[in-house]
């Protein structure tokens, strides 16, 4: 019921009718609290060290060099993911009133059903974000446990959106800090880079596994009808209804109501039913995954303040923003990520210690994205890994060692494309 009650919050919040400032997050790590036994031991661990580091931080910055905290908002970080994460799951209350699945068809396997997951998350992926790895991946799960081919296809097609999709999380974290860039070349060497990737994919992973019995998502439309349709939605409220929202708030609001729409035809006292159901089943089985994404941010919010605190915000990296060090610090993020630490840390932490100019804003932005690109992919603290391992049960880590060459190779695509677009500006 906290967790039903903080995406209630969220949602008034939306509206300008939060009852309690920071309440969402007091709700959620109230829940957590509540629920911590039950959470997986290595999660447990994960999650509980996590939270530690940031809130030692916190009071390091504090003491030790007189940082101002805003300590009623330090349970906030990553409570709107959170919250968009519960509306999603709401997703399974759409459609279905019978309790009887439709029978599943003959599969796609092979490179043709490997690249249809990657193209299907990596299309829907630009708008819905994280949601669409939820639709697909349970889609594919009905036919059985998902396989590390297809949980790599889910992860990659997600992460590569970064380079280019307007409606992404980390586009808008760039917008934020470069307001100046030059969106258009963005595009024109991300997406190129973004569909090399899913090349890559495809080609590596027939190569490392026998992808004859793995089953892939159909771009058929009746597997497209609902994803496609939540995206036109969305797109609708973006553009139309609620322009001042952003796309991960028009999902946490949109996923629900449709879901309450779909069953109301049965009747109110069947919606209610389901509904009540969906609060005491399948939200208390997202503990996991709600613990990390809270103490993960807890973490972020600890680091990113000491580390202005300690290095002054008149300090400069480096004197001017070229290749060398785009490269360098594109490396630098995606090494950190690889230690764990999410790509927004190491590109906000970056831009509190340049001082952009021109063009230089265009350069910054690229190197952000393919960073947060990269970094996401192979880090087994990132957001889709999380996820994962809270949705299907796999590793964060799991997913960094599979990920390591996909990682290295793309990687090196990177650098010539960092290169190639400094000699365009």
């Amino acid at each position: 019921m906290l967790i039903l009650l903080g995406l209630l919050q969220q949602i008034l919040g939306f509206a300008g009718l939060s009852p309690l400032p920071h309440g969402v997050g007091y709700t959620l790590w109230l829940a957590t609290f509540l629920l911590w036994r039950d959470i997986p031991r290595r999660t447990r661990w994960q999650a509980g060290a996590l939270a530690a580091i940031g809130l030692g931080l916190l009071i390091l910055a504090g003491w030790r060099y007189d940082a101002d905290i805003a300590w009623p908002a330090v349970t906030s970080g990553n409570s709107y993911v959170v919250a968009m994460l519960v509306g999603v799951s709401f997703i399974g209350l759409i459609g279905n009133r019978s309790g009887k699945k439709r029978p599943l068809g003959r599969p796609i396997t092979g490179r043709r059903g490997t690249l249809g997951t990657w193209l299907g998350v990596h299309l829907l992926g630009t708008i819905l974000n994280l949601s669409t790895v939820f639709m697909i991946g349970d889609r594919l799960a009905r036919r059985g446990p998902l396989t590390t081919p297809q949980l790599l296809a889910l992860n990659r097609g997600l992460s590569s959106a970064a380079l280019w999709s307007p409606f992404f999380a980390s586009m808008g974290v760039v917008m934020t800090l470069a307001p100046d860039m030059a969106y258009s070349r963005i595009l024109t060497v991300g997406l190129p880079l973004a569909l090399l990737s899913g090349l890559l994919t495809t080609l590596e992973l027939s190569r490392r596994f026998d992808l004859a019995e793995v089953s892939g998502f159909s771009l058929s439309p009746r597997s497209l009808m609902m994803p496609v349709s939540m995206a036109i939605l969305v797109m609708l409220f973006h553009f139309r209804l609620t322009p001042e929202l952003g796309i991960v708030s028009i999902i946490t609001f949109l996923l629900p109501t449709v879901a309450l729409a779909s069953n109301l035809p049965a009747g109110p006292r069947w919606t209610l039913r389901r509904v009540r159901q969906h609060t005491l089943t399948r939200l208390p089985a997202m503990r996991g995954e709600i613990a990390l994404f809270l103490s993960a941010g807890l973490l972020t919010m600890g680091l990113s303040t000491f580390v202005v605190a300690a290095t002054g915000s008149e300090w400069r990296l480096f004197p001017h923003f070229g290749p060398v060090q785009a490269v360098t610090s594109f490396l630098a993020i995606v090494v950190s990520a690889v230690a764990g630490l999410h790509p927004i840390i190491g590109v906000s932490v970056l831009a509190s210690m340049l001082d952009l100019r021109g063009n230089e804003q265009t350069l910054f932005a690229f190197t952000a994205l393919a960073s947060w690109a990269v970094g996401t992919s192979v880090g087994p603290l990132s957001g889709i890994n999380l996820s994962l391992q809270g949705r299907y049960g796999v590793s964060g880590y799991h997913m960094m060692r599979h990920n390591l060459g996909y990682a290295l190779l793309l990687s090196g695509l990177v650098v010539v494309s960092i290169i190639a677009l400094h000699a365009w500006l």
